[in-house]
């Protein structure tokens, strides 16, 4: 299985810790990075390919991987020139030629154990996956979705109504077949728009869900964060060392 990871943006909820740094560098488990945690979640899981796409301060993350390599992991970045410009749609849109065989597609600020990720990959084999959680409440922050009376997904967006959503997405979808090829035409329609460049590439799996099958994973009870401000930092911090610990021989 491969893995993409969106991973242009500055994260400038963050300032000043992303002045001169991305989002993905600032360390979470001792004096590694968010994307290394990524990294080595996904090898656990079986992933052996990865591309990361790349924007603010790429060079740092080229000579972090340079220095760091994980052994039976093969990594590469991909630029997107127009970071500074453009949402998160232009930039999954530039990964069209990486998208050559079923792949994971993962936002770069999403932290989860390796269960929650094994679990996804051995339920239902559809062609789109779109990995949810279900909880009590909801916020304008969260990226909400409703499903039908079969799991499918029907709608998704933070501007859905709070009091009439089923679940958030954790920003992690998976691609089989035929649904490689529906995203790619689906990226391509939707970048040739007008407002293409200021828009989610969430956006563009809601128009999918319209007219394909969009099954969705719900992985409530398992452990994962976003990392959007200095408040989630610190939870996903604290998470990972929990999880590092209950892991520990012995125990």
């Amino acid at each position: 299985m491969k893995a993409i990871i969106v991973s242009a943006g500055q994260g400038q909820r963050l300032l000043p810790l992303t002045a001169d740094r991305p989002k993905c560098l600032l360390t979470v488990r001792g004096d590694l990075s968010m994307l290394e945690v990524q990294l080595h979640t996904l090898a656990k899981c079986g992933v052996t390919d990865v591309s990361i796409m790349v924007g603010f301060r790429s060079d740092q993350v080229d000579q972090r991987l340079a220095e760091r390599p994980i052994p039976g992991l093969t990594v590469r970045t991909c630029y997107n020139p127009f970071y500074a410009v453009s949402d998160n749609l232009a930039t999954v849109w530039l990964a069209r030629t990486e998208m050559t065989e079923d792949f994971i597609l993962l936002n770069g600020d999403t932290l989860f154990e390796a269960n929650l990720l094994k679990q996804v990959l051995q339920g239902p084999k559809a062609p789109i996956t779109v990995t949810i959680n279900e909880k009590a409440d909801y916020d304008e922050d969260d990226m909400k979705v409703r499903i039908d009376s079969d799991r499918r997904l029907t709608e998704i967006g933070k501007t859905l109504d709070v009091s009439n959503v089923d679940a958030e997405s954790i920003g992690m979808l998976v691609f089989r077949g035929e649904g490689v090829e529906i995203l790619k035409e689906a990226l391509d329609q939707a970048i040739r728009t007008s407002e293409g460049l200021k828009n989610w590439y969430l956006k563009v799996i809601g128009n999918i869900a319209e007219k394909h099958h969009v099954e969705t994973a719900c992985i409530t009870g398992r452990w994962w964060g976003e990392v959007d401000c200095a408040e989630d930092l610190e939870f996903v911090r604290t998470g990972l060392k929990k999880l590092e610990q209950d892991h520990l021989p012995g125990r």
